[in-house]
């Protein structure tokens, strides 16, 4: 039988009528008249091939087709009741249990996901907060299939059915080695044009959004990258560029972060920087989510500090 051309109101009456073992009574229960409910079971033994209910003394008694039914009808209405009751249910941040995730770069993992945890775990201690990479975030289309709930990353990753609202600031720098033997204490643009440079590539299908707004903008002011190695993170770069002769680029802030554990130098572009501005992404099916909303807000509060854009 195709479940589509079933109306589902005969199976509640059906399951009505063998929990009250009356058509009156099930008639009272569903607030309709006892000729409604014959109807709908003449309909349903039309459809099932199956008398169902047959007469016996002054009652009725279910067929075998109708017994053997009673228990799914009953688990199956119990959970679209509960399911129904759930939703409706308000959502309660020190109760909840759910999983949220947020998909962001590992310049984000390390720079700011530490602050979004602390400020998570005192207002959701019972729920679970899953941090996830770019790349996998593009493998699975997580915010339309809804199994990323935010994402942070520019404006111009906002497509179609996306939200955005602005996050931080942050802007570009370079990172050396701090005992590199060409670079002085500034970096000049033809010394920025000669050296070999460690690029970043976030995304599994290559340069991404922010690849391409800071290579326009090098571009633009003359400065040319010449690339000797191709890693898929900011710590790898850091690392890299920690250990040989190549340079490295990355946001100011977790360059501040890294120079404290590795021996990096951290250097000046050779024009100013742009701000680049980060935002906070979400898909349309999320956007009236209490939780998700809940979750939303908890980012932002955890992102609003002394001299960074909100």
């Amino acid at each position: 039988m195709n479940l589509s051309s079933l109306d589902l109101n005969l199976l509640l009456v059906l399951h009505t009528v063998l929990e009250e073992k009356s058509v009156a009574k099930a008639a009272a229960s569903l607030h309709v008249t006892s000729s409604a409910v014959s109807n709908a079971l003449g309909r349903l033994r039309g459809l099932l091939g199956d008398p169902l209910l047959v007469r016996h003394g002054r009652g009725l008694v279910p067929t075998r087709r109708a017994t053997e039914l009673a228990p799914r009808l009953r688990a199956a209405l119990r959970e679209l009741q509960g399911a129904l009751e759930g939703a409706a249910a308000p959502f309660v941040p020190a109760q909840t249990d759910r999983m949220f995730t947020l998909a962001c770069s590992d310049n984000d993992q390390m720079a700011r996901v530490p602050r979004i945890a602390a400020a998570f775990t005192a207002r959701m201690p019972r729920a679970t907060l899953r941090i996830v990479s770019i790349d996998q975030l593009e493998a699975s289309d997580g915010l339309a299939s809804g199994q990323v709930d935010a994402v942070i990353g520019p404006i111009e990753a906002a497509g179609p059915g996306l939200h955005a609202k602005a996050l931080y600031r942050d802007e570009a720098v370079m990172v050396v080695r701090r005992d590199h033997p060409k670079v002085g204490k500034r970096l000049s643009r033809q010394m920025f044009n000669d050296l070999r440079h460690v690029d970043i590539w976030l995304s599994i299908e290559g340069p991404g959004v922010g690849h391409r707004l800071i290579e326009g903008f090098f571009q633009r002011h003359g400065l040319r990258r010449s690339v000797s190695l191709v890693a898929p993170s900011f710590a790898a770069a850091a690392m890299i560029a920690a250990t040989t002769d190549l340079i490295a680029g990355m946001p100011r802030l977790l360059a501040e972060s890294l120079a404290q554990h590795l021996p990096l130098r951290i250097l000046e572009l050779p024009v100013a920087p742009p701000p680049f501005q980060m935002h906070l992404l979400w898909h349309e099916r999320t956007h009236a989510d209490e939780g998700a909303r809940y979750f939303r807000e908890l980012v932002f509060g955890a992102m609003r500090a002394p001299g960074k854009a909100t």
